[in-house]
């Protein structure tokens, strides 16, 4: 009998230590396994953020649209439930909260990530995204996780 549980090769990241990515992985992870109008990535990012809700919610939904439509790759996201992350989930929470600050670098990894030429739109969405949660004061910009990472993401 197969162990129901992923291995932790597969999932070689920890959970992040900061609560708004903790919080932005959960809104992904739902809309990744129950589409864009997942009502409980919804009421997460409703109960995170309060009446101020819609503006992070609406444009995490066009990122999502947005990767999902320009990615020729397949990304492994992780069942919620799960404590650690994928590579993949991992980068993409780096290449969302570094979007702000590093545009042109993160379109180069984001591009290797999607296996695409160009996704001016998905990184256009991601600094909205991150633009949303600093200005309803939720930064993404710091993950105690990363710091030791030797990868640039």
């Amino acid at each position: 009998m197969r162990p129901t549980e992923p291995s932790p090769a597969l999932l070689p990241h920890a959970a992040p230590a900061n609560p708004y990515r903790r919080l932005l992985l959960f809104a992904i992870r739902r809309m990744a396994a129950g589409g864009i109008a997942d009502a409980h990535a919804a009421h997460a990012i409703f109960t995170g953020f309060g009446l101020g809700y819609r503006r992070p919610l609406v444009l995490l939904r066009a990122l999502m649209a947005e990767l999902s439509r320009v990615s020729t790759a397949r990304l492994t996201v992780a069942p919620c439930c799960c404590a650690r992350m994928t590579r993949d989930e991992a980068m993409l929470l780096d290449l969302i909260a570094e979007a702000l600050f590093r545009p042109k670098q993160v379109h180069s990894v984001m591009t290797g990530l999607l296996h695409v030429r160009s996704c001016l739109d998905a990184l256009t969405s991601a600094e909205a995204v991150a633009s949303a949660f600093a200005d309803l004061g939720m930064p993404l910009d710091h993950d105690c996780n990363s710091c030791n990472r030797d990868e640039p993401f």
